[in-house]
């Protein structure tokens, strides 16, 4: 397998592909079987690529780094969710039901809430206009 940043002469949009093979592209592109994903042009072509060569030393700076970066947002995450905990009522799974209670009362409560909700439900609440925020979050604070 090879991959290829692809430049649309066209619309100027660049983008990878992967392909068997550097023949598998020459015998697609002959074929016009290779388009833009965006305006559907036939005029693709191979862009300049660089290799990435990675030595020993970059690797583990990366992933020292890349542990760093893990821990800050994992802290940012909890103190998150310590907020919340202190400032919201939990409604586990019951979230949708009660956010369409208190948007369709007249009578807001004055603590917000928070909860599970599935994906369609988040949708569904969208299309009442109903403002829902999907966060991350963390069960057990020593994973």
């Amino acid at each position: 397998m090879i991959k290829y940043n692809l430049v649309c002469k066209k619309c100027d949009l660049i983008f990878d592909s992967w392909f068997a093979s550097s023949l598998e592209f020459d015998k697609l592109k002959k074929k016009e079987l290779i388009n833009c994903h965006s305006c559907g042009s036939l005029r693709v072509e191979k862009n300049l690529m660089a290799p990435k060569l990675i030595s020993k030393s970059i690797r583990y700076k990366n992933r020292k780094k890349d542990s760093f970066n893990y821990k800050k947002i994992k802290k940012t995450i909890s103190k998150y969710q310590r907020f919340i905990k202190n400032n919201f009522d939990y409604v586990g799974e019951n979230f949708a039901y009660e956010a369409r209670s208190i948007h369709y009362n007249e009578k807001k409560t004055e603590k917000g809430i928070y909860g599970t909700a599935s994906n369609k439900d988040l949708k569904e609440l969208k299309d009442e206009g109903i403002d829902a925020q999907v966060i991350p979050w963390i069960e057990n604070e020593s994973n």
